[in-house]
């Protein structure tokens, strides 16, 4: 590259900053201000791009990171990447929490976008890092794996379960290997139905239950709903006796296409579908299974329903929308409190709506933020009525539903505790007044958010149906997010191969304390956009990712992991040295390692040499991910501004020394130009105005051996 004369950089800085001392009244006119000669001596270095020495060291990456949108408005911001750089890193806007949309989908528009115009401008793209701890889209994930929530129908049940729930399954005919489970239906300690099929299977009906008679009415339609999860991928179908087609395809799952079979798998799944054209006044059921060997199926037994869609409700919810599916929202008071109707995907289990009330502060009693439902006519004196609904909240606290007078006298459900995941409260209260006609929430001792879903209110003398919350097993966790990482790579990577040689498969995955260890988020309460993959994959999370990616792209690609502080922290530095060695034994293939860097004017360069050294040592590519040195002051000295500058030079010198040139991928500034949001930073090598600082000198000289 071509070698620049290096600027006295104290004398540049002391320069911008005062006016020469000597006074010279035949010169004044003619000489011009050293500050203005300086700053035209630093503006005469030649653009960071072309100081590459493209023959010598055609490979070598020097990159930026900013924000995609900074790139794809094709401003100003535009033109400084095309002229200073030859790779961009979005650092924002390729993220799974940027690309993965509330209900699942990937869109990546604004990425092929991007790959288009750079690669018009012969700007390489560096890939974010496809899995890390933070950026994600963890309400769409955690959604995933929430409890599954089973309303039972508020009907009557026409199938006869009485013997099944006491371990009898006289009144049912079945093959060999069908047993009653204790203990392995849905909830906790509820009974299943099991079928074994054996290593070899001679057709669907080889293992199979039917139901008893169920009366029906002809010419009414009927719903048949069942709960089935297998140990291994399955496969079944219902057939019938009574029907005058007894063998239908159906859309087994309440929508979609009609097909001849439903899948199962290690979760609980719910098949749901509609018959009629009965010949007589009963049918039967077949559940048969016989399709897939060695598999063992669990037919939940409390949830198995067979019920008239147009028969008489058992329940009768006296809340109109308490689901809050409608958009309206209730009203209420107090503490300059709000309250609305959430986004669609924020309603329990991460489907529909759900109500919200903010509480800014508590306050001195706990009816002094309230929210209101008037009742159509007031509840029944004398009896007993039951409150059952969903919440959580921003925080852990304390909420108050009662049933009120236009007195203000009311009967209280009692304390309601919040916490911050969903949880059912059911509650009941016996009324003593004839006019208890609006049911009241009360938020007075908590500060934050509350949300509410699904408030069903009833008569204790009329309810029916039943609430099954089922936990997932950490089984169905692993196998969920191995789902997910594997849609998310596959579609991410192939679908920017073409474009994309390089990218981060994982991002940050050791632990800033116990740096031998990966990160975790168990036992906490975490922020939104925090989600830690290898709490629920394991170690192998890494093995994974980067097995995808490689099998997704391109053979040639060059696949890094990424962290930060290995300069700070040489134990950290070793703990992921070790973890690529662990990745490697287990049958990935690392290509390089990447070492985002926020230096400070008090950093060691003697350990960021040592940390050179030892990434060096494992043969990998070794690339700067995000080189940043910090004044922190918003008004810097002429000493702070030459330290920088010396500082981005000897990070670059130490690269050339330690990283032998065939290991050395590139270096991306992590902010080129000095941050808008903090002042204090000043850690780029132009300031906000895209003036070149003494830093850009600094950095440019060292560019000279790369």
């Amino acid at each position: 590259m071509k070698k620049f004369q290096k600027l006295g950089i104290l004398a540049l800085t002391a320069g911008l900053m005062t006016a020469c001392a000597d006074f010279d009244p035949l010169a004044f006119n003619t000489e011009k201000p050293e500050s203005i000669a300086l700053q035209e001596e630093l503006n005469s270095y030649a653009a960071l791009r072309s100081l590459l020495d493209t023959v010598a060291y055609p490979n070598f990456k020097l990159g930026v990171a900013m924000p995609l949108t900074d790139y794809t408005s094709a401003g100003l911001k535009y033109r400084f990447v095309n002229r200073n750089f030859n790779e961009f890193t979005p650092n924002t806007g390729m993220s799974h929490r940027n690309l993965v949309q509330d209900n699942g989908t990937i869109n990546l528009v604004n990425i092929q976008s991007l790959l288009e115009m750079a690669a018009q401008k012969d700007v390489s793209v560096f890939g974010s890092s496809l899995i890390s701890y933070n950026n994600q889209n963890s309400a769409y994930l955690n959604g995933l794996l929430s409890p599954l929530i089973v309303e039972s129908p508020a009907f009557d049940n026409e199938l006869a379960l009485d013997g099944l729930k006491e371990g009898e399954l006289n009144d049912w005919t079945v093959s060999s290997g069908v047993t009653i489970a204790q203990g392995d239906g849905m909830g906790n300690g509820v009974p299943a139905v099991k079928l074994q099929v054996g290593a070899s299977v001679a057709s669907p009906n080889s293992v199979r239950i039917t139901s008893p008679d169920i009366p029906v009415i002809p010419g009414k339609t009927y719903e048949v709903i069942a709960y089935i999860k297998s140990d291994v991928p399955g496969e079944g179908r219902f057939t019938f006796e009574g029907l005058s087609e007894n063998t239908p395809e159906l859309a087994w799952f309440g929508s979609g296409p009609a097909t001849p079979t439903f899948s199962t798998s290690i979760s609980w799944k719910e098949v749901r579908f509609r018959v009629n054209a009965f010949e007589g006044n009963s049918f039967k059921f077949q559940l048969e299974l016989g399709y897939t060997p060695s598999a063992t199926y669990y037919l939940d037994i409390n949830n198995l329903y067979v019920y008239d869609v147009d028969g008489p409700p058992m329940i009768s919810n006296l809340i109109s929308n308490g689901d809050f599916e409608s958009g309206d929202s209730w009203g209420g008071w107090g503490n300059n409190s709000t309250r609305g109707v959430t986004a669609n995907g924020q309603g329990v289990g991460g489907s529909g709506s759900a109500f919200f009330v903010t509480n800014p502060s508590t306050t001195g009693g706990f009816w002094e933020v309230q929210t209101v439902y008037q009742l159509a006519q007031p509840v029944k004196n004398g009896e007993t009525y039951n409150l059952s609904f969903w919440v959580k909240g921003t925080a852990d606290g304390v909420i108050r539903p009662e049933l009120q007078s236009p007195d203000y006298s009311s009967n209280g459900f009692g304390q309601v505790f919040v916490t911050q995941e969903w949880r059912l409260a059911n509650l009941s209260t016996t009324v003593n007044a004839d006019d208890r006609g609006r049911l009241i929430f009360s938020y007075g001792e908590f500060a934050g958010t509350v949300y509410i879903d699904n408030v069903v209110l009833s008569n204790a003398n009329a309810s029916g149906g039943s609430t099954t919350v089922v936990e997932k097993t950490a089984q169905e966790k692993n196998s969920i997010i191995g789902t997910q990482m594997e849609r998310w790579v596959s579609q991410v990577v192939g679908q920017t191969k073409d474009q994309i040689k390089a990218r981060n498969v994982l991002d940050e995955p050791m632990d800033q304390n116990n740096p031998a260890e990966l990160r975790s988020g168990l036992g906490r309460a975490l922020p939104d956009g925090e989600f830690y993959w290898q709490d629920y994959l394991g170690k192998d999370y890494g093995v994974k990712a980067f097995q995808m990616a490689r099998q997704h792209g391109n053979p040639a690609d060059l696949l890094f992991i990424n962290e930060s502080g290995l300069e700070a922290n040489l134990d950290k530095c070793r703990g992921l040295i070790d973890y690529v060695t662990y990745l490697e034994n287990k049958g990935a293939q690392v290509d390089g390692i990447g070492t985002r860097m926020q230096l400070s004017l008090n950093s060691n360069t003697s350990d960021i040499g040592t940390m050179f050294q030892l990434l060096a040592a494992t043969g990998k590519m070794v690339r700067v991910s995000g080189l940043e040195v910090r004044i922190m002051s918003a008004q810097p000295t002429a000493t702070m501004l030459e330290r920088q500058a010396e500082i981005y030079g000897e990070v670059l010198a130490l690269y050339e020394q330690y990283v032998p040139a065939a290991q050395r991928y590139g270096i991306t500034l992590g902010s080129a130009i000095d941050s808008e949001s903090d002042n204090t930073l000043r850690q780029g090598l132009w300031d906000v105005n895209l003036t070149r600082k003494p830093s850009y000198a600094g950095f440019a000289d060292g560019l000279k051996n790369q």
